[in-house]
């Protein structure tokens, strides 16, 4: 027993541990046994999600970071109230954000209005895989860039660095080991997104249909596929937490 833990408190962290590790490691110790049965439906699935996660991803560093570097250098008008606006997608029930993209996106929405078709396409995937997981790399790209010194800033502006070099040269680098972090928690947030996809999106096999759709599709029809499927995305989640915590701990090392 840890040396000052009451029998009580210990007791009671183990009953949550195993609360929160022993369903999903038995869940991928059954897809082990079972031969990780993985039919073409999962496969397909397994690479759409892999192509439009990598999408997702770009289109986050590529406008989130800006937005993010505004929020954490520049007071806005009604700063606060665009940080929750923001930040809303994380609370937001994954239905409502789907419900939400098909009615703007949708055929009676002002981008449908232009004859352009988003709902119930790969891009839409895309789209609403984007939406539910830009705000957790936002936020992380917001406190990173928030804590770069700006002597480190002013003293490249100095040597006759303009705004965009210094911006490239010494705040990105120095906010990289946060920015790696975010990205990976959008990336798995993206992987593992279902509401917001199958409302906006549909669950079209080959088109839109996901990992996370193919876990529910398989489970009507073959219960083995549906775990083996399931158990891919424990294993990712499971890599995608390690590198999270690799990232973190070097960045905590002492220089």
């Amino acid at each position: 027993m840890t040396r000052g833990v009451r029998p009580s408190v210990a007791a009671a962290a183990a009953v949550a541990a195993a609360f929160l590790v022993v369903p999903v490691a038995w869940l991928t110790w059954r897809a082990l046994v079972g031969g990780m049965d993985l039919d073409e439906p999962v496969i397909a699935a397994l690479r759409l999600s892999l192509l439009t996660t990598a999408m997702s991803l770009l289109l986050t560093i590529g406008f989130g970071t800006p937005l993010a570097w505004v929020l954490a250098r520049r007071r806005l008008p009604a700063h606060r109230v665009v940080e929750a606006l923001v930040d809303l997608p994380i609370v937001l029930p994954p239905a409502v954000a789907g419900l939400a993209l098909l009615f703007f996106f949708g055929r009676r929405g002002p981008i449908g209005a232009l004859g352009a078709e988003v709902a119930f396409t790969t891009l839409a995937v895309v789209l609403a895989q984007t939406f539910v997981s830009a705000p957790f790399f936002i936020r992380s790209a917001r406190g990173a860039f928030a804590t770069v010194h700006r002597d480190l800033e002013d003293a490249a502006r100095i040597d006759g660095a303009g705004e965009w070099a210094v911006f490239r040269r010494v705040t990105v680098p120095l906010a990289v080991p946060v920015l790696v972090g975010g990205a990976i928690l959008a990336w798995a947030r993206a992987l593992g997104e279902f509401g917001a996809t199958i409302m906006f999106a549909g669950n079209i096999a080959g088109i839109t249909q996901t990992l996370p759709l193919a876990v529910y599709a398989e489970f009507q029809s073959s219960l083995d596929a549906s775990i083996a499927a399931a158990a891919i995305l424990v294993v990712a989640a499971l890599a995608v937490l390690t590198g999270v915590h690799l990232v973190r701990a070097d960045r905590e090392q002492p220089l």
